[in-house]
């Protein structure tokens, strides 16, 4: 098969502080500053042959990829299968409060983080299988350089799947606030070339960063 190119972004950064809280699926829209670091990649990808983007339907991924597609006849299409993964009735809450409200289901959610379900929601093995089908759909169902909108968590699932390694370490992934991921579909699996750039991030803007560029260090 000829080989693709798959560009993953983490949409941009939110209205609410998401740092020692549970988001998951609420449906929180962009900050100003997450609009700000969606145009800044926009441009910075504006080169980048890409022929459609699919998203996460919840509006901060809709958002980040109507502004990556602005200004291009790009066409954007939402997706529910590439949504966060589902925390349930803990979807809103910070970690403090559940780990003082619900010990001991915070403690088994640390002790076993690939399996865990909170009540009412999914495990991250559940959330892999959902976002895995929706991957191999998009990529079976359309052609050329495709981009892919979502969230930290589906991110990281996608790249441990291309990596190659357990989800249990799925947390020592980077994924910043509008960050790109760039992985290339060969005929024997993911050739993983760039993760977690930012256009402000100083190192990756250095001579040396290209679309195109040996694989970057995972680490």
């Amino acid at each position: 098969m000829q080989s693709r190119t798959l560009y993953l972004v983490r949409h941009g950064a939110l209205i609410v502080d998401e740092r020692g809280r549970f988001l998951g699926q609420l449906d929180v829209p962009l900050s100003e500053r997450g609009i700000a670091q969606a145009y800044a990649l926009r441009d910075r990808c504006r080169q980048v042959p890409i022929t459609a983007i699919f998203c996460s339907d919840l509006c901060r991924c809709r958002e980040t990829a109507e502004i990556l597609a602005s200004d291009t006849a790009i066409e954007t299409f939402p997706r529910w299968d590439l949504r966060e993964v589902s925390l349930g009735l803990w979807d809103g809450c910070t970690l403090a409060d559940i780990a003082r409200r619900h010990p001991r289901e915070f403690k088994a959610r640390g002790e076993d983080i690939v399996n865990f379900r909170p009540p009412g929601g999914e495990s991250f093995a559940d959330c892999r299988m959902r976002v895995l089908a929706a991957v191999d759909e998009i990529l079976a169902s359309s052609s050329g350089e495709i981009l892919i909108v979502a969230h930290a968590g589906v991110n990281r699932l996608i790249l441990c799947e291309a990596l190659g390694i357990p989800i249990s370490n799925l947390f020592r992934i980077g994924q910043e606030y509008g960050c790109l991921n760039v992985l290339e579909q060969t005929s024997s699996g993911y050739r993983v070339k760039l993760v977690n750039f930012t256009p402000q991030n100083a190192l990756l803007e250095s001579e040396r960063f290209v679309f195109n560029a040996e694989p970057v260090p995972v680490g």
